[in-house]
């Protein structure tokens, strides 16, 4: 993660956002680059934030991935890994909410079957993100010292997953899937962009080329999955009729 606080408005380093002259009385610091308030976002309420995010503004970026996450407030490590995690966790949802809207019927040992099918294509399909996440690094020529905090910053990014838990409960239609993964990879380029000072275009390529080679592995792997449940299914008739 950052060493150095940024600028929200121009990304330049900054020493320090604020003087704290009490419990509750400080005074916002102002950038020596811009002249603007180094982080305006100090002041304001979590949602404001979660507001300018989600309408991508990559000042809001900035003050999530340098001011908030530092590697004097987290554990990389830890945080990493916990990010992981729900990462799969969100994904695996949204496999099985594709599944149960295109599945109609049922079979014997289909919930062990589609468990471990869904398990074995999401793993699969975000082992070919990561690396297709190191090789479009190099399109933007990202150190491979930096490769682990980019890789944090994705998934940090990828917040907006958590708005597919609202599905079932709102009943929205199946397309939103599919909006949410367009708004994932936007976010992601937003903020490689922040993250990297790289152009727009190259960021929206790398990532645009990450999230094609995952969606790619996933109808792959998810059709070899149907093949083999094919045959799966019929074993308990094999052996009633012995």
């Amino acid at each position: 993660m950052a060493r150095e606080k940024r600028c929200v408005q121009c990304g330049h380093r900054v020493k320090s956002l604020l003087i704290q002259y009490s419990p509750g009385s400080f005074r916002l610091m102002k950038c020596d680059n811009c002249n603007e308030v180094a982080d305006e976002y100090i002041e304001c309420e979590l949602m404001i934030v979660f507001i300018d995010l989600i309408l991508h503004k990559p000042k809001a970026y900035r003050h999530l991935l340098y001011n908030v996450f530092t590697q004097e407030t987290v554990y990389v490590q830890h945080l990493l890994w916990k990010l992981v995690l729900a990462y799969l966790l969100l994904d695996t949802y949204r496999s099985l909410l594709l599944r149960r809207t295109n599945d109609e019927t049922s079979v014997p040992m289909s919930f062990i079957l589609t468990s471990l099918e869904v398990l074995v294509n999401v793993f699969s399909a975000n082992f070919a993100f990561v690396f297709s996440c190191a090789l479009a690094s190099r399109i933007i020529s990202i150190g491979a010292s930096r490769r682990k905090e980019i890789l944090l910053g994705i998934f940090i990014s990828s917040y907006i997953k958590i708005f597919l838990i609202a599905m079932p409960v709102w009943g929205f239609p199946v397309s939103v899937i599919f909006i949410v993964d367009l708004l994932v990879l936007t976010s992601n380029a937003v903020a490689l962009k922040v993250m990297t000072e790289s152009t727009t275009s190259r960021c929206l390529a790398a990532c645009f080329m990450a999230h094609s080679v995952k969606f790619l592995v996933d109808q792959i792997s998810g059709s070899r999955s149907l093949k083999h449940l094919g045959s799966v299914k019929y074993l308990p008739s094999l052996f009633t009729n012995v």
